[in-house]
């Protein structure tokens, strides 16, 4: 008896279609040759198939790709883009409707000047959003979401523009992304060293063979500085800087700047200006093309031969050979689209559990098409013509000629068309359950057919999980970015960032269901004015969570307590001190006049009667009588 082995794996939910999965478990390999380069490592070869899958049901392209294994028949299906609205919609979902950083202690350094650490959250607070806006942080955001939920990955890279002088944020492709990953990892743990590589066309005008292009970063220890050099092949490579030698001494390698030596373990160490410790790690980054002719034998993409690259150099000239970029942390992000399984690095796309269900709607599209067209030009049949070898065609105005007994049959179609419409829309529904994205949130529920809001909100519980777990997802990588381009920034040395300490800011995601504004309103006032029990600060937030328009939280409470002035004259009752009154209302304290010196009246003899106290009980020193004798 012969045994099938059973592939499961972070893909095997495409192992129903034969073009994925062959009877070893392996893609199609005229389908997807890229996964079986010379360069791919093995365990790479269904992940980047899958790839390449899901991107063809998203662009409409199944049935193109079909081809190559089913025949000319697989074009014939009908794509109406059914996948490609998927992704969009949770796309938006999980973007929100606006995205912007926020640093937490921002939005009381108006309330309290003389806390430092709130004057530093605020002042990086806004450092970060003028870069975001610089940056169109948001755009690269939606790049890197269609990717991600997509196909179930997503990368960021960050790095320093000496150029521009501020932090480029690129969004790549996870066909290109390719870490190294310990094996004793859980699958979570951040890598030390990552590859983006892909395949460069040959360009026969401009002489160029095919080519491979491996973009590596790497944490490893820190060494001698090294600068450009040339090696005996007459390739621009790096090589290390040497001290002037004596007779004494030989030329010994030097350290680079502000880098000292460990006197107890001899090794180099660096201390970065968001650490406190000394640190014996740094970033190296290599750019290399290989010619593919020139890789023979068992190598992947990490381990080619580094003999044979050519080297690439920046915009300021140094040659990218392992080039120290002075920073202790690999600057990629990864984006899992979900939470990964444990011991996985990968996440899964939104379509995987639905792609069964999609290839149902092609099909009942492909027989409602076919049906449509003998129900606009029905089928008709014709007995008792005078002259069996005339052809009818049916059109407007046309006239047949029928013998005795003769007659016109029409054959409707349309209850066929009607049943596959149903099915269709039973289809549509199907999966919209199983990615659990309810009609409401696609846009197809009739609003005026919802009974309330409490029966909506029930509605949208399904898309309420479904977000929650992908923003936890992605809950890591929205700390990183803002964390990231803090040390960018002061590794650049930028003026504007000089004096700053990094702060624990994060990328805030803006709410992506429709909100009851004046039921968060009346949630706010009864919550702040009434029970006392959040902050201004609080309140003002949610008040954003919400979607009302607050661009700047710190400027919106400015403005409302500088017209509070019924808290204002609570606060002189409490305090009595003007300078923090006006300073709660954002003005200057009136200054005050000195008072008037008191004039005493002259003094009288004493055995004189003073006309305003004729009993003389106002002289103390007259005693209760009024006579000093």
């Amino acid at each position: 008896m012969r045994l099938k082995n059973v592939l499961v794996d972070g893909w095997s939910w495409l192992n129903f279609k034969p073009l994925f999965s062959d009877t070893h478990g392996m893609p199609h390999r005229r389908a997807f040759p890229e996964a079986y380069a010379t360069w791919v490592p093995d365990a790479d070869a269904r992940r980047l198939a899958a790839y390449k899958l899901l991107a063809a049901y998203d662009h409409n392209q199944a049935g193109e790709l079909a081809e190559i294994r089913d025949g000319e028949e697989a074009r014939e299906r009908r794509e109406f883009g059914d996948p490609s609205m998927f992704v969009d919609t949770l796309v938006s979902h999980v973007l929100g409707r606006d995205q912007q950083i926020v640093v937490p202690g921002a939005e009381k350094s108006a309330a309290d000047a003389a806390d430092e650490q709130a004057a530093m959250a605020e002042r990086v607070q806004t450092l970060l959003r003028e870069w975001a806006d610089e940056e169109l942080l948001p755009m690269r955001l939606m790049q890197g979401e269609r990717t991600a939920v997509g196909l179930g990955d997503g990368a960021y890279l960050l790095y320093w523009d000496a150029d521009k002088q501020r932090v480029r944020i690129k969004t790549y492709d996870p066909g290109f992304y390719f870490p190294v990953l310990d094996e004793d990892s859980d699958g979570s743990d951040f890598p030390d060293r990552v590859h983006f590589a892909w395949e460069l066309p040959e360009d026969p005008r401009r002489g160029l063979k095919a080519r491979l292009r491996r973009i590596t970063y790497e944490l490893d220890w820190i060494r001698p500085a090294t600068a450009n050099g040339v090696d005996r092949a007459g390739r621009a490579v790096r090589a290390a800087v040497l001290s002037e030698p004596t007779d004494d001494t030989p030329a010994t390698p030097l350290l680079g700047r502000g880098d000292q030596t460990d006197p107890a373990t001899g090794s180099i160490t660096r201390l970065y200006p968001w650490s406190d410790q000394p640190s014996y790690k740094t970033c190296y980054l290599t750019d290399a093309v290989w010619d593919l002719g020139d890789l023979k034998g068992q190598v992947d993409v990490d381990s080619l031969p580094l003999d044979k690259a050519r080297f690439a150099t920046n915009d300021q000239g140094e040659v990218l050979d392992r080039l120290d970029l002075y920073q202790d942390f690999v600057p990629v992000i990864h984006v899992p689209n979900t939470v990964p399984a444990a011991g996985e690095h990968w996440g899964q796309s939104s379509l995987a559990k639905a792609l069964q269900v999609f290839d149902e709607l092609a099909g009942s599209d492909t027989d409602a098409a076919r049906a449509s067209a003998t129900t606009g030009q029905p089928m008709i049949a014709v007995s008792g013509v005078t002259d069996p070898r005339q052809q009818y065609a049916v059109g407007p105005g046309t006239v047949f000629t029928l013998g005795d007994n003769g007659r016109l049959t029409a054959v409707d179609t349309s209850p066929a068309l009607r049943e596959l419409r149903e099915h269709r829309h039973d289809l549509a529904d199907r999966a919209a359950n199983t990615v659990r994205l309810p009609a409401v949130s696609l846009g197809t529920m009739d609003p005026s057919k919802v009974p309330s809001g409490y029966a909506l909100e029930l509605s949208l519980g399904p898309l309420d999980s479904l977000i929650s777990g992908m923003r936890l997802a992605r809950d890591h990588a929205d700390r990183l970015i803002p964390k990231m381009v803090q040390r960018l920034f002061l590794a650049g040395q930028h003026p504007d960032w000089q004096g700053i300490t990094v702060q624990p800011a994060k990328l805030q995601r803006g709410p992506y269901t429709p909100t009851d504004r004046a039921a968060v309103l009346t949630e706010v006032k009864t919550a702040y004015r009434d029970a006392k029990v959040i902050s201004l600060e609080t309140a003002i937030r949610m008040l954003q969570d919400a979607g009302w328009p607050i661009d700047d939280a710190e400027q919106e409470i400015e403005q409302i307590q500088s017209r509070s002035f019924e808290d204002a004259r609570l606060l002189a009752d409490a305090l009595g001190n003007p300078d923090e009154v006006a300073d709660f209302l954002g003005r200057e304290a009136p200054e005050e006049p000195d008072p008037p010196l008191v004039q005493l009246p002259p003094a009288t003899a004493p055995d004189e009667q003073d006309p305003l106290d004729p009993e003389g009980a106002a002289d103390p020193a007259r005693g209760s009588g009024g006579n000093t004798s």
